[in-house]
Protein backbone atom coordinates (compact mmCIF):
# COMPACT_ATOMS: atom_id res chain seq x y z
CA UNK A 1 0.00 0.00 0.00
CA UNK A 2 1.73 3.14 -1.12
CA UNK A 3 1.14 6.58 0.34
CA UNK A 4 -0.70 5.23 3.39
CA UNK A 5 -1.45 7.80 6.09
CA UNK A 6 -2.38 6.38 9.50
CA UNK A 7 -3.14 8.60 12.48
CA UNK A 8 -4.94 8.37 15.82
CA UNK A 9 -7.99 10.63 16.04
CA UNK A 10 -10.42 11.65 18.74
CA UNK A 11 -14.03 11.01 17.84
CA UNK A 12 -16.65 13.25 19.45
CA UNK A 13 -20.23 12.13 20.07
CA UNK A 14 -23.47 13.91 20.97
CA UNK A 15 -27.07 12.94 21.36
CA UNK A 16 -29.51 14.32 18.81
CA UNK A 17 -33.28 14.40 18.58
CA UNK A 18 -34.81 11.96 16.09
CA UNK A 19 -36.85 14.58 14.26
CA UNK A 20 -36.47 16.83 11.23
CA UNK A 21 -33.58 19.22 11.88
CA UNK A 22 -32.10 17.21 14.76
CA UNK A 23 -28.80 16.69 12.97
CA UNK A 24 -28.88 20.01 11.09
CA UNK A 25 -29.25 21.99 14.31
CA UNK A 26 -26.25 20.44 16.01
CA UNK A 27 -24.04 20.62 12.91
CA UNK A 28 -24.89 24.28 12.37
CA UNK A 29 -23.63 24.98 15.89
CA UNK A 30 -20.25 23.56 14.88
CA UNK A 31 -20.26 25.30 11.50
CA UNK A 32 -20.96 28.64 13.21
CA UNK A 33 -17.54 28.46 14.92
CA UNK A 34 -15.73 27.35 11.76
CA UNK A 35 -15.43 23.61 12.40
CA UNK A 36 -14.20 21.84 9.26
CA UNK A 37 -15.22 18.26 9.89
CA UNK A 38 -13.64 15.38 7.99
CA UNK A 39 -16.11 12.74 9.13
CA UNK A 40 -19.71 12.72 10.32
CA UNK A 41 -21.89 9.71 10.99
CA UNK A 42 -25.32 9.89 12.56
CA UNK A 43 -27.95 7.29 13.35
CA UNK A 44 -30.98 6.61 15.45
CA UNK A 45 -30.41 5.13 18.87
CA UNK A 46 -32.66 2.04 19.03
CA UNK A 47 -32.36 1.95 22.81
CA UNK A 48 -33.51 5.59 23.08
CA UNK A 49 -36.82 6.15 21.27
CA UNK A 50 -36.93 9.66 19.86
CA UNK A 51 -33.16 10.01 20.05
CA UNK A 52 -30.08 9.49 17.98
CA UNK A 53 -26.34 9.95 18.09
CA UNK A 54 -23.86 11.82 15.92
CA UNK A 55 -20.12 11.18 15.74
CA UNK A 56 -17.71 13.78 14.32
CA UNK A 57 -14.00 14.30 13.87
CA UNK A 58 -11.88 16.37 14.11
CA UNK A 59 -12.48 19.29 16.39
CA UNK A 60 -9.57 21.71 16.38
CA UNK A 61 -8.78 24.35 18.94
CA UNK A 62 -10.41 25.73 22.04
CA UNK A 63 -13.24 27.57 20.25
CA UNK A 64 -14.45 24.43 18.45
CA UNK A 65 -14.12 22.27 21.55
CA UNK A 66 -16.01 24.82 23.69
CA UNK A 67 -18.81 25.08 21.12
CA UNK A 68 -19.00 21.29 20.90
CA UNK A 69 -19.26 21.02 24.68
CA UNK A 70 -22.20 23.45 24.77
CA UNK A 71 -23.89 21.32 22.08
CA UNK A 72 -23.47 18.18 24.20
CA UNK A 73 -20.43 16.66 22.51
CA UNK A 74 -17.88 14.64 24.45
CA UNK A 75 -14.81 12.74 23.31
CA UNK A 76 -15.86 9.12 23.08
CA UNK A 77 -14.06 7.11 25.71
CA UNK A 78 -15.25 3.79 24.31
CA UNK A 79 -13.77 4.36 20.84
CA UNK A 80 -10.06 4.42 20.13
CA UNK A 81 -9.93 5.35 16.48
CA UNK A 82 -7.57 5.48 13.53
CA UNK A 83 -7.96 7.52 10.38
CA UNK A 84 -6.41 5.66 7.45
CA UNK A 85 -6.02 7.20 4.01
CA UNK A 86 -4.41 5.82 0.89
CA UNK A 87 -4.55 5.08 -2.81
CA UNK A 88 -7.68 3.12 -3.66
CA UNK A 89 -7.33 -0.32 -5.21
CA UNK A 90 -9.79 -3.20 -5.41
CA UNK A 91 -9.67 -5.22 -2.19
CA UNK A 92 -7.79 -2.66 -0.09
CA UNK A 93 -10.31 -2.81 2.79
CA UNK A 94 -10.12 -6.59 2.79
CA UNK A 95 -6.32 -6.58 2.82
CA UNK A 96 -6.02 -4.06 5.66
CA UNK A 97 -8.69 -5.66 7.85
CA UNK A 98 -7.09 -9.09 7.28
CA UNK A 99 -3.75 -7.73 8.54
CA UNK A 100 -5.43 -6.41 11.69
CA UNK A 101 -7.31 -9.68 12.21
CA UNK A 102 -4.12 -11.73 11.74
CA UNK A 103 -2.67 -9.87 14.73
CA UNK A 104 -5.67 -10.96 16.82
CA UNK A 105 -7.12 -7.45 17.05
CA UNK A 106 -10.90 -7.12 17.07
CA UNK A 107 -12.58 -4.12 15.47
CA UNK A 108 -15.15 -2.06 17.35
CA UNK A 109 -16.33 -0.27 14.19
CA UNK A 110 -15.38 0.43 10.61
CA UNK A 111 -16.42 3.10 8.10
CA UNK A 112 -14.88 3.78 4.70
CA UNK A 113 -15.44 5.76 1.53
CA UNK A 114 -13.68 6.39 -1.76
CA UNK A 115 -13.23 9.80 -3.33
CA UNK A 116 -11.55 9.83 -6.69
CA UNK A 117 -8.42 7.72 -6.51
CA UNK A 118 -8.15 7.83 -2.68
CA UNK A 119 -9.93 6.06 0.15
CA UNK A 120 -10.45 7.10 3.73
CA UNK A 121 -11.23 4.69 6.55
CA UNK A 122 -12.12 5.24 10.17
CA UNK A 123 -11.42 2.14 12.23
CA UNK A 124 -12.26 1.98 15.92
CA UNK A 125 -10.98 -0.39 18.56
CA UNK A 126 -11.92 -1.26 22.13
CA UNK A 127 -8.59 -0.23 23.63
CA UNK A 128 -5.85 2.29 22.98
CA UNK A 129 -3.36 -0.59 22.91
CA UNK A 130 -5.26 -2.29 20.08
CA UNK A 131 -5.42 1.00 18.15
CA UNK A 132 -1.68 1.55 18.60
CA UNK A 133 -0.86 -2.02 17.53
CA UNK A 134 -3.11 -1.71 14.47
CA UNK A 135 -1.48 1.60 13.57
CA UNK A 136 1.97 0.01 13.67
CA UNK A 137 0.78 -2.89 11.52
CA UNK A 138 -0.76 -0.57 8.94
CA UNK A 139 2.20 1.83 8.94
CA UNK A 140 4.49 -1.08 8.07
CA UNK A 141 2.64 -1.45 4.74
Amino acid sequence: MMNLIVERVDVWAASIKDKPGGLANILSGLADVGADLDFIIARRAPDQPGGGVVFVTPLRGDVEVAAAATLGFNVTTSLKSLRVEGDNKPGVASKLTQKIAAAGINLHGFSAAVMGARYIMYISFDTAEDADRAAEILKSE
